[in-house]
């Protein structure tokens, strides 16, 4: 799947891998030794996520039942836990500096291809 930003136009994934099991949200990027510029991993259902086991910080982004941004977070360090976001009913995980580079913001809609 690809991940593009409606509003700008800018692609944030080309390649965006799902995780939709409860052993493929529970394992998401732990211990993986890196996520590749232009990738991601999309976690539904999910409305927080951790960077335990992690070795990379990541940009985060939190989609309501829209696909529209509800909270978004940038270079979250290994070992920490990200914010609950209520409304989230989906989260992208890109490689740090994703979002900055493409413009994205809160409030904005995405769209899965």
């Amino acid at each position: 799947m690809k991940l593009v930003n409606l509003e700008t136009g800018e692609i944030l994934a080309w390649e965006l891998r799902t995780a939709k099991t409860f052993m493929q949200r529970l394992r998401g990027l732990m211990f993986s030794k890196e996520l590749p510029e232009g990738t991601g991993l999309h976690i539904r259902p999910c409305r927080s996520i951790h960077t335990f086991f992690m070795r990379y910080a990541i940009d985060v982004l939190y989609l309501d039942e829209n696909d529209t941004i509800v909270g978004m977070q940038e270079k979250l360090p290994p070992g920490r836990v990200g914010p609950l976001v209520p409304r989230a009913v989906s989260v992208i995980e890109l490689p740090a500096g994703s979002l900055g580079l493409t413009r994205t913001k809160h409030g904005q809609a995405v769209v899965l291809l």
